[in-house]
């Protein structure tokens, strides 16, 4: 049955407007404007579009590394949903073939269940550059080989990225994995420029959090990140937490790259949604201090962060405009997926937040459902 909601404000994805009609109907909006039924629900905030968010290693308690289930990835939605993400990758680090099959095997039973939120999987690793491993562990780290491709080939995990390291695959296996439907992301890399322009020359499109393990930007030689931010076709992801990239770091990036290239997110841990203080991560232990997750060997360990604290960062310490900022958590992530998502118009999923004048979400409906209502 058809529902109008008379919002407001309404964030569309381009542009703002006061006191307008949303009609929903089977998971999708129908309409955008018209008239005010009488039945209509009135809702007070901004409406906007769900956030998504392409690298979510856990939430709600549950690691996905840790944990290779439905139940986790339902657990890490519900988590996630509290801060207005309605579309996300669950994403496994680097780590050995089983682990990787059941994580691929949760995907594919996850997205058969319609679990609210899981759009698909992320691959971060396991052919990544020792030297720049961060917290991943070394002994797992390999080549490319005939068992992983198997996985990656799969067509019943939804949307696929992989990050890799450019100097440890060659062009070619880029360019094969491009060919199996995969989003190719480069990270946790040592290579210099010209290794890594190769790479998007095969067809990576994705830079995984920029500046973060990866070689830096030389007088005499780009790097990782000097090719990330020269390559204009290229998507880079942004840690907005204030532990992993500087303000003034994330406001050279802006300046840096096209409109539309940037996007914000988490590489949240299992501790997002839940009060817990620690959690196990291979043979260490990763602890929160304040909003900052640190292992016992010394690296930060994925972050703290969710993405509408993502959005308030990025708008507060870099002056980005609310409607930018909210681009970079919607519109752009699904730009780079290429779901067509990411805005609020006639025709898409109903993936909806509302939030209120402190930018706190209020309420997340996903497909039309409400998941969450604070």
């Amino acid at each position: 049955m058809a529902q109008t909601f008379i919002a407001e404000q309404l964030f569309d994805g381009e542009q703002f407007q006061r006191d307008v009609a949303l009609t929903v109907d089977d998971g999708k909006v129908i309409a955008v404007g018209g008239d005010h039924p009488a039945d209509a629900v009135r809702l007070q905030g901004l409406l906007a579009p769900g956030l998504i968010d392409v690298q979510v290693n856990g939430g709600g308690g549950a690691l996905f590394n840790n944990d290779t289930t439905v139940s986790a990835l339902a657990k890490m939605s519900a988590a996630h949903a509290k801060y207005g993400t309605t579309g996300f990758m669950p994403t496994l680090i680097t780590d050995e073939v089983p682990v990787m099959q059941k994580a691929a095997d949760a995907i594919s039973a996850a997205l058969k269940e319609e679990v609210p939120g899981v759009i698909g999987v992320h691959f971060e690793g396991p052919h990544l550059s020792k030297p720049k491993k961060g917290t991943h562990e070394e002994k797992y780290i390999r080549p490319l080989s005939e068992a992983e491709l198997a996985i990656y080939a799969r067509d019943d995990l939804g949307l696929k990225m992989v990050t890799l390291a450019p100097e440890n695959v060659s062009p070619e296996d880029i360019s094969k994995l491009v060919s199996l439907g995969v989003k190719v992301c480069l990270g946790h890399s040592n290579a210099d420029g010209k290794t890594a322009a190769a790479a998007v020359a095969a067809g990576a499109t994705g830079f995984t959090h920029l500046y973060n393990a990866m070689s830096p930007l030389h007088s005499r030689d780009p790097g990782m990140v000097g090719t990330a931010l020269i390559s204009d076709g290229c998507w880079c992801g942004l840690i907005a937490d204030g532990h992993h990239v500087s303000a003034e770091a994330m406001t050279l990036a802006l300046k840096a790259k096209p409109r539309g290239k940037i996007m914000l997110v988490t590489d949240a841990m299992s501790l997002v949604g839940s009060d817990e203080t620690s959690f196990p991560l291979f043979d260490r232990i990763v602890t929160r201090e304040g909003d900052k997750l640190t292992s016992t060997t010394g690296e930060l360990a994925g972050s703290h962060l969710d993405m509408i604290s993502a959005v308030r960062n990025i708008r507060d310490w870099c002056g980005v405009e609310l409607a930018e900022a909210l681009r970079m958590a919607a519109l752009y992530p699904a730009q780079f997926l290429g779901t067509g998502g990411g805005r609020i118009t006639q025709g898409v999923q109903a993936d909806l937040i509302l939030l209120d004048d402190e930018l706190r979400v209020q309420k997340t409906w996903i497909g039309g459902q409400e998941v969450f209502s604070g």
